[in-house]
């Protein structure tokens, strides 16, 4: 088993320059609006800095990028090396993600000789190979698409530093486990590893920890059952999908919001909520995993700069995604189990901002939706809205969980049958038939 350090309470920090980063990135952090550190940068920052492996547990949207980028960069700017290949790989779960902390990268590295590289499915090949081949101190790369590049070129990670994973969790959901190991044998064996995670529950994670980290501090700032006090959770009751429907319009209509994002449980339902509401003059767009490269970065671009300002969207914008005013998350269906539920909802209260999530219900998602909240040991407000009540107002008889309290099938009384009859083979044969008698031998 790993030996895990345990991890001290840091001091509060009154902004970035307590940790006597390099002059270019506290040029950066001015320049781009960031002042004081949030509880996951305290935390992590003297650690990575200190070139500890360490594993951090943090809710989305606390920072966590910046907790391992700061300290990543500082270390290759102060030691330069710029003709050593790559020296820091970030591998993420989706290409949104990756494109992300690319954009958030750059921003730091402005002014400085170090070049970042984003590797990603539905680009250029040839030209991701050129980034492997040239001193491109920074890649972020999904699993996928680099192990492609490895299995062509010679592992140009010998001279790695630092192996970050970020959103492990979600790497393991997506089955991208032994990818991550196999590009692991490929760097360096003397690098420094981080591993950051939203939960620390998932079997995966701690498996995965032990197997890449070596000695590492544990950093764990949330569990998935911490209540988040800036988001309003809401459920309304509705009959079916048409009722939602209608549910979901007016709530777009009404609700005082910058930005939204809709969440379905599948790309058929996503694709189809879209029209209904651009049909009633709302700006609304969809997103899901079968759309390629340039549509999703087409989609995103005019969510952000808020050319339309609602999502529709498949839990591919669940996670990674953080955009600036969402206020407003809608889940049109039950997500599928509770650490769904929470990267949803996610999206909006992000930064201590305050945020306000609805989850529409019919009486076939009840006792999902009983289940995430006993999951997450929260009661979620119920809210009625008049202008479209429905028949549907809960099961009359709850169980203690919650649930429905199942019908009981009736015990019908057993009728007295008739004894049977054994009724022989050869008497059937004869039902029916004239019985003739057998004439008598003549007499001698």
């Amino acid at each position: 088993m790993t030996d895990t350090l345990p991890t001290e309470q840091a001091p509060a920090l009154a902004d970035f320059s307590s940790f006597n980063l390099h002059s270019l990135l506290g040029q950066a952090l001015a320049k781009n609006g960031f002042e004081k550190p949030t509880q996951v940068q305290q935390r992590a920052i003297p650690t990575i800095l200190a070139r500890q492996n360490l594993l951090v547990s943090a809710k989305t949207g606390s920072g966590k990028t910046l907790a391992f980028l700061l300290p990543t960069l500082h270390h290759l700017l102060v030691n330069a090396n710029y003709y050593a290949g790559t020296r820091a790989l970030v591998l993420v779960p989706t290409r949104e993600l990756g494109q992300q902390i690319y954009l958030q990268c750059q921003q730091l590295l402005e002014g400085s000789p170090l070049k970042a590289g984003l590797i990603t499915g539905g680009e250029d090949f040839k030209k991701q190979q050129t980034l492997l081949r040239r001193n491109t101190a920074v890649i972020i790369a999904t699993p996928g698409r680099l192990l492609e590049l490895l299995t062509l070129d010679v592992a140009p990670f010998e001279n790695l530093e630092t192996l970050i994973l970020d959103e492990a969790d979600r790497m393991l959901d997506m089955g991208f486990s032994e990818d991550v190991l196999t590009i692991a044998k490929h760097c360096n064996e003397q690098r420094q590893s981080l591993l950051f995670s939203a939960t620390l529950t998932h079997a995966g994670v701690l498996k995965m920890a032990d197997k890449l980290l070596k000695r590492f501090e544990l950093i764990a700032l949330n569990t998935l059952r911490d209540e988040l006090p800036h988001i309003a959770q809401q459920i309304v009751l509705t009959d079916d999908t048409a009722h939602k429907q209608k549910v979901l319009a007016w709530l777009l209509e009404n609700e005082t919001y910058t930005k939204a994002i809709v969440f379905s449980n599948s790309r058929l339902q996503a694709s189809a909520l879209c029209d209904p509401l651009r049909d009633k003059g709302l700006r609304a767009i969809v997103l899901h995993g079968e759309m390629d490269q340039k549509e999703r970065q087409r989609v995103m671009k005019l969510f952000r700069d808020g050319v339309v300002n609602i999502l529709v969207a498949t839990d591919l914008a669940a996670r990674g995604l953080d955009i600036k005013e969402i206020n407003l998350v809608i889940n049109f269906e039950v997500p599928r189990n509770g650490i769904n539920y929470l990267h949803r909802i996610g999206r909006t209260g992000r930064s201590d901002e305050t945020g306000l999530t609805i989850t529409l219900v019919k009486h076939t998602e009840w006792n999902l939706m009983a289940s995430i909240e006993r999951f997450l040991r929260q009661n979620f407000i119920r809210r009625k809205i008049d202008e479209l009540a429905g028949k549907f107002q809960g099961p009359k008889k709850l169980k203690a969980s919650g649930k429905t309290v199942g019908g009981k099938k009736k015990v019908e009384a057993k009728k007295e049958k008739a004894p049977k009859v054994k009724v022989r083979h050869r008497d059937q044969k004869n039902i029916g038939k004239r019985r003739v008698p057998k004439a008598k031998a003549p007499e001698a």
